[in-house]
């Protein structure tokens, strides 16, 4: 497989013109001071009054025409209205600009040809500038002309102004850029776009007993549990002990809920009277506005609620209401934990639900995303490559939408965002996508955005109050490897307003209390983490315009966990690299011991001798050791935001079925035969992780069996050992004793033998628990 050259993948330092000026240490004054500045001519159009009729009957259906060169904008238009109200905004790039006239028209529409009703001309030298925090500019009266300049009956109310993308106007308006873009649905989906997640809660449901119950058969015991559904999710407990008709179970079922609380929880009790076939006993819906909402551990009041059984009469549900059974539960909202939706590794805020147990901000993060470069074509229009990009950018609450830039591959955002920041040790995650629903094609709704890259910065490895300005790669790993999408320019700066306050933040544990005084299980965890991102992409695509699920589920990571090669061998690499360090120290220790450098060896007998007469000096000489190690490196600190590593990923180097079995769905939609070749090189692996897994068991169980006595003539000799090492030990000053071992441990190659050690051969005699093993 061909492999790029490394410096591809690689981050780049840039120097942009940053708000107007080239980007320093400073800070700069402007609002926005992150990205490069771009002018706009914007016209808003607000109304028009006293407009002739045109058409036989008199009336007159008048929208207005916003032409500057090629380019031309237009409102909609109303319906046998003389003094219609559009109040839209247009703006066109300044860059883009071929005329020196911008030509305002207000026409009639009519089924064959629209008519002239008039115009208004502005000369592009006269037209005023707006730099915010200046006002709005307020719009003027202008009387229309017609097309030889005399004054003809109707006024346009109008501004005209040339402004940056700072404009109040700029989100909203419609863009030169999108002149290709029909509908608007398009225009909807183009533009930029602030959103926010739901506000998660976990719903604790403690179902305790029933009372009452009403089985059909009266001579079985009943097999009951119940059955409680939220939305789309569904957990039972399990069936009660005690087979009665008044059941036991005192069991904890969890849910993720979010505002607003629009569905009930249902719960049915259930018998089960043969496998696969349940009889209901009565349900009862809850709505959760209702619901005790508590912020640590306390009790809350359980309560009891009757249960509604439907009987069908005739074909129609009745309720049955001659006799109520009753269910005995504890309900309620958990505010102190924090709903985990992105992946943990990954996380952008970690604050507990309920408001009142946020901390104040440490800061504020601004970012400002730029342009990319070098995009990949990915989708083909008019028999040529294409690519619509816009960026999505998500930390804490708030998620962000660039607007989309048609048909561009080195597309130009220069937008700035900012978020408040309430711990450092938290994750930005930036992605381009590609639109797919821009021309009104995606009917159906089969159309997917696609991903072209994403980029992640840790906060806490950015200094503060240093502006970071860097191009990123986006690299996507494909069925056929790691390829490069593209690059992103980003300017980030994270600002602290109290040092002391961030540096607090180390002390604490990274999520609420909750999580550490009443954990939830794993499973518990990963399911609800499911059921967290489900919610959130459902809600952020029924937005307007829609931040469509396949976004979201990028962003957050969904399906990380699934099972693939590479990663298994990236992460048994990353142990190892760790583990380097230490088998590092191993070696050069051994090769003291060797007298591989007999200076060397000298010198740390000469250290030894010291540490030994004056024992007070190990500690003291470890820190300064470890104090010198870390102002060493300071030298060789990063100097920009790390990014994504290929080779730490083995992304370059993996093989292609291997790569085709990560992109494979579950369950496998691959043929048998090769089902059953990753089957077996699966068993393969896992035999030997089984192995490694397995002597580091056998290991601790030695350790164990020094003193259980399993092999009583080791244990005896082990206990004898110690009795005379502690005699020894009294008499004998530790001085002494220290300095005999580490003389013994660094004596010469001449008087060591080649076989192991006696402790050793001693330790690994030892009896395991693996004698025990089927």
């Amino acid at each position: 497989m061909h492999r790029p050259p490394p410096d591809d993948f690689s981050l780049k330092e840039t120097n942009p013109h940053l708000g107007g000026g080239k980007i320093s240490g400073d800070k700069l004054t402007s609002t926005y001071d992150l990205v490069e500045q771009m002018q706009y001519l914007y016209v808003r159009v607000v109304k028009a009054k006293d407009l002739p009729g045109k058409d036989v009957t008199g009336s007159c259906d008048p929208y207005v025409e916003v032409k500057l060169g090629n380019y031309k904008g237009t409102t909609p238009h109303f319906e046998k209205k003389s003094n219609p109200e559009w109040n839209r905004v247009f703006a066109f790039s300044k860059e883009r600009i071929q005329s020196s006239v911008l030509e305002v028209t207000v026409r009639d529409k009519d089924l064959v040809k629209d008519d002239f009703i008039g115009r208004v001309l502005f000369d592009m030298n006269e037209i005023p500038k707006r730099v915010p925090p200046d006002s709005p500019l307020a719009p003027q009266w202008y009387r229309l002309e017609d097309r030889h300049g005399v004054k003809v009956k109707g006024e346009l109310m109008l501004a005209v102004w040339m402004g940056t993308q700072a404009d109040e106007a700029f989100p909203d308006a419609w863009h030169s850029d999108a002149a290709a873009v029909s509908g608007a649905d398009g225009l909807a989906n183009m533009r930029s776009k602030v959103y926010l997640s739901p506000k998660l809660w976990y719903l604790r449901v403690n179902v305790i007993e029933a009372q009452d119950l009403q089985p059909t058969d009266k001579g079985r015991y009943p097999e009951v549990f119940v059955k409680a559904i939220l939305g789309n999710q569904a957990l039972r407990t399990r069936i009660s002990p005690s087979r009665s008709i008044n059941p036991l179970w005192n069991e904890d079922l969890m849910f993720v809920a979010s505002e607003p609380f629009d569905e009930p929880l249902i719960l049915s009790v259930e018998d089960r009277i043969a496998p696969n076939k349940e009889e209901v006993l009565g349900r009862c819906a809850i709505p959760l506005q209702y619901v005790d909402r508590r912020l640590d551990y306390k009790l809350v009041n359980t309560r009891w609620f009757n249960l509604e059984k439907h009987v069908i009469i005739e074909g129609e549900k009745k309720k049955d209401i001659k006799f109520a059974s009753r269910i005995h539960m504890r309900i309620c909202l958990e505010g102190g934990y924090h709903v985990l939706d992105e992946s943990t590794h990954y996380s952008s805020d970690l604050r507990p639900t309920a408001k009142q147990l946020w901390k104040n901000g440490i800061g504020v993060l601004e970012v400002g995303i730029l342009n990319a470069q070098g995009l990949m074509p990915m989708k083909t229009k008019d028999g040529r490559g294409t690519t619509d990009a816009y960026c999505v950018a998500k930390f804490g609450q708030k998620w962000v939408r660039t607007r989309t830039i048609i048909d561009s591959f080195n597309p130009k955002w220069n937008e700035q965002y900012t978020w408040e920041v309430f711990d450092p040790c938290t994750v930005i995650t930036i992605g381009v996508f590609d639109n797919c629903h821009l021309h009104g094609g995606d009917k159906g709704g089969g159309a997917k955005d696609s991903r072209i890259g994403k980029v992640r910065i840790r906060l806490s490895t950015l200094e503060t109050d240093r502006v970071y300005t860097h191009s990123y790669p986006l690299l996507v790993l494909h069925p056929n490897g790691v390829k490069k999408m593209g690059e992103i320019h980003l300017a980030v700066r994270f600002t602290c307003s109290s040092l002391l306050n961030m540096m607090h933040m180390y002390s604490q544990p990274l999520l609420p209390k909750m999580h550490y005084i009443h954990p939830l299980t794993v499973s518990q965890l990963d399911s609800l983490r499911h059921q967290a991102t489900q919610i959130v992409s459902m809600r952020l695509s029924r937005a307007e315009p829609p931040l469509r699920k396949e976004v979201v589920e990028f962003m957050l990571d969904v399906g990380s966990h699934m099972w693939s090669m590479r990663r298994s061998k990236a992460n048994f690499f990353r142990i190892m690299g760790v583990l380097s360090g230490l088998i590092a120290v191993g070696k050069w220790f051994d090769q003291i011991c060797n007298w591989k450098n007999p200076i060397t060896t000298v010198l740390i007998h000469i250290l030894f001798i010291i540490l030994v007469m004056y024992p007070e000096l190990i500690l003291p000489t470890i820190f300064l050791y470890l104090f010198l190690i870390g102002v060493w490196y300071y030298r060789w600190r990063s100097r920009h935001p790390p990014h994504m590593d290929t080779r730490l990923s083995h992304a370059d180097s993996a093989h292609p079925d291997e790569l085709d079995e990560e992109f494979d769905t579950f369950p496998t939609s691959r043929p048998t035969d090769i089902v059953r070749m990753r089957y077996d090189r699966l068993r393969s692996i896992a035999g030997r992780i089984q192995t490694v897994v397995g002597d580091l068991a056998t290991q601790g169980e030695r350790l164990q069996s020094l003193l259980s006595w399993r092999d009583p003539r080791a244990t005896a000799l082990f206990v004898i050992f110690c009795l005379i090492a502690a005699i020894v030990l009294y008499v004998t000053p530790f001085q002494v004793v220290a300095l005999l071992t580490g003389f013994y441990m660094l004596r010469h190659p001449r008087f060591r033998h080649k076989l192991p050690a006696v402790p050793l051969n001693f330790f690994r005699r030892l009896p395991a628990r693996t004698d025990c093993m089927l």
